[in-house]
C-alpha cells in the first residue's frame, strides 16, 4: 500500500505526515485532535500547545486503557459462555445417547411382553 502525503493543520501549526491510512482517516483523526486541543487552550488561556498535547494524549491514552480493559472483559465473557454452550452440548448429547438407549430397552421389553402373550 502507498504511503499518503497528508497536510494537517492542529492547534494553528501545520504538519505534513506520511500515512498508509487514507487520507480522510487521517484527517478525521487531525481534526478531532485540533479540536480537543483547541478546547483545552480556550479553557485554559496559560496553557501551552504542548500541555494541551499532553492532556489530549493524556485523555486518548485513558479511553484506549479502558476499552482495551472493556474488550479484555468482553473475551473473557465470550470465553466463559462458550465453554457453558460446549458442556451444554455435550451434556444434551449424553441425554440423546440415554434416550436412545431407553428407546432400545422400551422396544425390547415390548417385544419381550408381546411373546409371553
Amino acid at each position: 500500500m502507498p504511503l499518503n502525503k497528508i497536510k494537517l493543520n492542529i492547534a494553528g501549526s501545520s504538519y505534513t505526515i506520511n500515512s498508509m491510512d487514507p487520507e480522510e482517516q487521517v484527517l478525521a483523526i487531525a481534526k478531532t485532535l485540533d479540536q480537543d486541543m483547541r478546547a483545552v487552550l480556550e479553557q485554559s488561556p496559560s496553557a501551552s500547545v504542548t500541555a494541551a498535547a499532553v492532556l489530549c494524549a493524556m485523555t486518548y491514552l485513558d479511553k484506549l486503557d479502558k476499552s482495551s480493559k472493556g474488550a479484555d472483559n468482553m473475551r473473557l465473557q465470550i470465553k466463559q459462555y462458550l465453554e457453558e454452550a460446549n458442556k451444554a452440548r455435550y451434556e444434551a448429547e449424553k441425554v440423546k445417547i440415554e434416550l436412545e438407549k431407553l428407546k432400545v430397552d422400551i422396544q425390547y421389553l415390548k417385544n419381550q411382553r408381546g411373546n409371553n402373550e
